[in-house]
């Protein structure tokens, strides 16, 4: 009945924007744009209407339809639904756009190169080939018109309106009836007698050859203009000329036609057609072959089209990754397509791929990621770094590797700002307290330094005071140089988050000690630390209400403005500290941080910085004066094994009294040292035996070790609690006596009870065997 009927038109799946496209191809078809509106996508509506009368017209864009909707073909216009009514038919395709359009719009934008085009032919060609070779059909139709372009510049064959068999079946081509097609007739086919020879495909050949002309010169007045070759290259003018030339027997088959192009110094012959070639024969490449291509891809990137890059090599490079075997090698190229990219596009194609890359345990894909962080860390958002990227990227804290460690530590700067309470203040600060103490690797000491004051500004106010003062001050007792001068620095670069306090009864001791270190370096950056710290405290004391204004830092949040005001006032602190990092992998390939409270001995002879001090002064002074200027070099070189032991910041400064708890707040771990034999370097703190001071600066098991009387305190390491307190070395437990000034054995170890401080106590001799 009438009322169930329904409208297949405004049933159809598909949009159409009722204005059609400018430039549309010449016939019956006009071309649409549209979207489908289950998803959105956009896709291009070929409409015909049917009109009373053209029963001819009608018969042609019916034929048209049903080989649109069997041919498949990558070089063939894609079908993807159609409607069929007694008024009009409609056919679906990929979005694409003429020809005509986009070369005139490429040419206004001055992007239209040779490489692009050279690829669109062999496209066309391919297509010809196909169709001739493999489906004995004729085309027919070859022009400007009947070539479409996808949004990946990809050139696609259409206008399938006029094509018909090459078997003869006893029918001529049908009859267009539109002189702006019938121009691209080749001259054969005004000869009615039938006595020209001519092979099947040499009609499409020549509108191929009409096609090339207009692609370089513009449309095509007349037939007698394809005389002169105009601006078509030089290396595709002798193959053009076989396209038009008058005897259609000598016409080259498609197939020859595209082997003649790809020969050696031929139009068709370089890196773009190449890789396109490859990227299509993808799927049944070796595992090595695909590696070197994708290692040689980033290199052509920059001179193909930026539409290419978007819609053809990023999605073969993301099904690389995902499915194949490609690994590492995909992420340099794949970074480099990726600058293409939207925020929106990045966050949907390129941030999936980079967080399940982040899990891999490939080592050569985690310090690829590390090492290029900086090219997609602004679109990652915070609960993104927090949950999937922080908890693996920490785990290179732990790697045995140390180029992985040293990139763990540099990929901190970018990962800072973006990290929680918890993941900042705690987590990484013991990571950071760890690879400070306890790495083999004096660069990497180094580094932990030289970033822990660049995030200095983006810490808690409770985590500042606690942190950054006992950190800079146990990296000014490294044995590694370069660590002396970071923590010198650092001191001077985070200099407004410290009170007036701080300076003068912790930062500026620690300075003055340094004055007399063995490396210039060392002792020229502490004493202008020196000066600035003095010159800011003078200031204070002449003026006092200026307290408030100088440590207004020193309690605010994090913030990462602070940084800078930092900078500004050190930065000559940072010159030269990256430098070195380079430099010195070799030189001080096993620096251990056992030796930290051990007094520093001067370099041996032919050390690097005695032949190169000048030079790297010279540096010093004339470097900029900004921290992420420098270069901090890379490591080349393999540790044999972890520390996997967290340290507290505070435990090189003075440890606690006996009977302080080894175990504090939140963050802080257990002191090393509070069960005997455990500490692996001698930790020191205030002790008086008996009233008098002593002094021991180094212990070690000796009985050759004296005491020096004259300094102002005696230094030990630090008591353990329960217990009585006494030196701990290996096990064992010094006793000091002061007639005899030196330290004997006592006879029992502290691990049963004995050891106690008896400096004048009478000196027990066994009685010798009869």
């Amino acid at each position: 009945m009438w009322f169930f009927a329904r409208d297949p038109v405004r049933d159809f799946p598909f949009e159409l924007i009722p204005e059609p496209l400018e430039g549309g191809p010449p016939g019956p078809w006009a071309l649409h744009r549209g979207r489908k509106k289950a998803t959105g996508s956009t896709v291009s509506i070929f409409v015909y209407d049917v009109k009373p009368g053209a029963e001819d017209q009608t018969q042609v864009a019916k034929a048209a339809f049903k080989r649109l909707k069997t041919l498949r073909h990558p070089n063939i216009l894609a079908y993807i639904d159609g409607l069929e009514t007694e008024k009009c038919l409609h056919v679906v395709t990929e979005a694409v756009t003429p020809l005509g359009m986009y070369l005139k719009a490429r040419v206004e934008a001055g992007d239209l190169k040779e490489l692009e085009i050279s690829w669109g032919l062999h496209q066309i060609v391919k297509a010809l080939s196909f169709l001739v070779n493999d489906c004995s059909l004729i085309h027919n139709n070859v022009c400007m018109a009947s070539v479409f372009v996808d949004r990946a510049g990809e050139w696609k064959l259409g206008g399938l309106d006029y094509m018909y068999s090459a078997q003869g079946n006893g029918e001529g081509p049908p009859r267009k009836g539109i002189p702006e097609l019938e121009q691209y007739d080749p001259p054969e086919l005004a000869d009615s007698s039938g006595r020209v020879v001519k092979e099947k495909w040499s009609a499409d050949m020549w509108r191929l050859g009409c096609l090339i002309w207009e692609v370089f010169n513009g449309p095509l007045p007349r037939a007698a203009a394809l005389r002169n070759p105009g601006k078509i290259p030089k290396s595709l003018v002798p193959h053009y000329c076989e396209l038009v030339g008058a005897n259609p027997k000598v016409r080259p088959n498609p197939a020859r036609f595209l082997q003649n192009c790809r020969a050696p110094g031929g139009f068709m012959s370089n890196r773009f057609v190449e890789t396109n070639l490859f990227l299509e024969e993808i799927q049944i490449k070796e595992p090595t072959e695909k590696q070197k291509f994708f290692q040689e891809l980033s290199k052509s990137l920059d001179s193909f089209p930026e539409d290419f890059c978007r819609h053809k090599v990023l999605p073969q490079l993301l099904t690389a990754f995902e499915f194949g075997s490609a690994g590492a090698v995909v992420l340099t190229p794949l970074f480099k397509v990726g600058k293409f990219l939207n925020a929106e596009e990045y966050q949907q194609k390129i941030i999936p791929v980079v967080v399940k890359m982040f899990s891999s345990t490939d080592r050569a894909m985690r310090i690829r990621l590390l090492q290029q962080m900086e090219q997609f860390i602004q679109y990652l958002d915070e609960p993104t770094v927090n949950t999937q990227i922080f908890p693996h990227v920490v785990h290179g804290f732990l790697d045995t590797n140390p180029a992985i460690r040293e990139q763990t530590v540099k990929s901190m700067l970018l990962l800072a700002p973006k990290l929680n309470e918890a993941n900042l203040n705690v987590e990484l600060m013991k990571h950071f307290a760890r690879l400070q103490a306890k790495d083999d690797q004096g660069p990497i000491r180094c580094n932990t330094t030289v970033c822990l004051g660049k995030i200095g500004s983006y810490l808690s106010a409770s985590t500042r005071h606690r942190v950054l003062t006992s950190a800079f001050s146990r990296a000014t007792k490294d044995p590694f140089a370069p660590s002396r001068v970071a923590g010198v620095l650092g001191f001077a670069a985070t200099h407004n988050l410290y009170s007036m306090n701080d300076c003068a009864h912790k930062i500026l001791p620690v300075l003055c000690s340094l004055t007399v270190d063995p490396e210039k370096s060392v002792r020229d950056q502490a004493f202008k630390a020196i000066r600035s710290f003095l010159s800011k405290l003078e200031s204070v004391s002449e003026d006092p209400t200026q307290l408030a204004e100088v440590e207004k830092d020193v309690h605010a949040a994090s913030s990462p403005g602070m940084g800078g005001a930092a900078a500004s006032w050190a930065g000559w602190a940072v010159t030269g500290v990256s430098s070195l990092t380079s430099k010195l992998i070799r030189a001080h390939p096993t620096a251990t941080p056992a030796e930290t409270n051990v007094p520093q001995r001067p370099m041996p002879e032919g050390h690097w910085e005695t032949q190169e001090e000048d030079k790297d002064t010279a540096e010093d002074n004339s470097a900029a004066d900004r921290w992420d200027d420098e270069d901090w070099g890379s490591l080349e070189q393999e540790a044999e094994s972890v520390l996997a032991q967290q340290e507290d910041w505070s435990a090189g400064g003075q440890a606690g009294h006996a009977g302080q708890s080894p175990t504090g707040a939140a963050g802080k771990l257990k002191a090393p040292g509070t069960r005997a034999g455990r500490s692996r370097a001698p930790r020191s703190g205030p002790l008086r035996a008996h009233g008098w001071p002593a002094s021991i600066t180094g212990v070690y098991p000796s009985l050759t070790t004296r005491v020096i009387l004259s300094l102002p305190c005696l230094r030990v390491p630090a008591p353990s609690r329960g217990r009585t307190p006494g030196v701990r070395t290996a096990g064992r437990a010094w006793r000091l006596t002061a007639d005899r000034r030196r330290l004997s054995w006592p006879g029992k170890s502290a691990r049963s009870g004995g050891g106690r401080w008896r400096p004048n106590a009478p000196r027990r001799r066994r009685p010798r065997a009869p």
